[in-house]
């Protein structure tokens, strides 16, 4: 089912959660609201639910407005964090809560829990209790609970937060599936940059309440809008260089590079770990002190010092050389962005880098 924010707004206090936020969400499609804890991204989705009031603009699932309907009527099924599966009851019984609140009984009742089981791989575990689970197998309790609802929407509030790397990037995998495979319109919420970019259709960035920009993964990280949405997508992040543009150059503490533009003063420029590399002869843009290598199996990470700042790199699992050489950086010049270091906002503009 489609779901549209218009314009909503939730306050606590003089604090903004969220500030005027507008989002259309397709039948189908994986959409994740992505942002530092307190940026309202969780209280955007809690509001959707109806767990919370919308002070505020309108809500519409499947163009029907909702703003004052109860939670129970707007058939959608939320998965926490926190797992909220009932100690007392088996992991059948768990799954099968919403059915009973439904009163729906017998057979019926049996397939839709097992066929809710099988789709997270937990048909097996359907007589043990929460206490005889390991996280991932909690986590898979949660999800059947929600699917065996067979929802209009799935709202999920970063639920593999709880889970070890390796079991996240699993779960991860299989959550990308699965909602494939239902076709069911959700709405997720984490911090985590890497789920964000591996699950959603169309990641939301939000800030302090704000949405900052809103495209699918592979837009967002190669075009920016703003030096908050620049510096919150990458690992290693985007680096960061403060300076002017003046005559021609781009000019910074270390650092003059040619740069066909008009005069600007407080610039920063920047440019991901990739697209620069360690160059022993030929062209380059400028040279830099090597202050740390980092190896982490298939890559190395180098940092530079230019001067006060410092800066990273990409360079292959071989990579070897001593520590404090001066080291000549070539650029990817059609990857290099400019922001307005007031505003944050991207300048875009015809500039180049000679």
């Amino acid at each position: 089912m489609d779901v549209e924010l218009k314009a909503i707004n939730k306050n606590f206090g003089k604090v903004k959660a969220v500030n005027d936020l507008s989002l259309e969400i397709k039948q189908g499609e994986f959409l994740v609201l992505l942002g530092p804890s307190g940026c309202g991204k969780t209280t955007a989705l809690r509001m959707i639910a109806g767990l919370e009031t919308i002070e505020h603009g309108e809500l519409f699932i499947d163009g029907q407005l909702m703003n004052d309907v109860l939670p129970k009527y707007r058939d959608v099924a939320m998965v926490f964090q926190s797992y909220a599966l009932y100690p007392h009851m088996t992991v059948e019984e768990n799954v099968g809560y919403p059915l009973k609140m439904r009163k729906i009984k017998g057979q019926e009742k049996t397939d839709s829990i097992l066929q809710a089981c099988r789709q997270v791989q937990i048909q097996d575990l359907l007589h043990r209790y929460p206490k005889q689970l390991s996280g991932g197998q909690r986590q898979r309790v949660a999800l059947a609970r929600a699917l065996v609802r067979r929802p209009k929407v799935f709202l999920m509030d970063e639920p593999l937060s709880n889970l070890d790397a390796k079991l996240r990037g699993q779960m991860r995998a299989e959550l990308k599936h699965l909602q494939h495979e239902l076709g069911i319109t959700t709405i997720y919420v984490t911090h985590d940059q890497i789920e964000a970019m591996t699950l959603a259709s169309r990641v939301a960035i939000m800030n302090e309440g704000t949405l900052q920009q809103i495209d699918s993964p592979k837009n967002i990280y190669n075009n920016p809008k703003n030096l908050f949405v620049a510096s919150f997508i990458g690992s290693p992040s985007m680096n960061f260089i403060n300076g002017n543009l003046d005559g021609g150059k781009f000019i910074s503490e270390g650092l003059e590079l040619s740069y066909s533009s008009e005069a600007k003063q407080n610039v920063i420029l920047g440019i991901r770990p990739e697209d620069m590399k360690v160059v022993d002869n030929g062209d380059f843009h400028f040279e830099a002190s090597l202050y740390s290598i980092e190896l982490t199996g298939d890559q190395t990470i180098v940092t530079l010092k230019v001067g006060s700042d410092l800066i990273t790199l990409r360079e292959d699992k071989d990579y070897e050389n001593e520590l404090n050489t001066m080291v000549k950086i070539k650029l990817n010049p059609e990857n290099i962005f400019l922001f307005d270091s007031n505003s944050g906002e991207r300048i875009f503009n015809n500039s180049n880098l000679k």
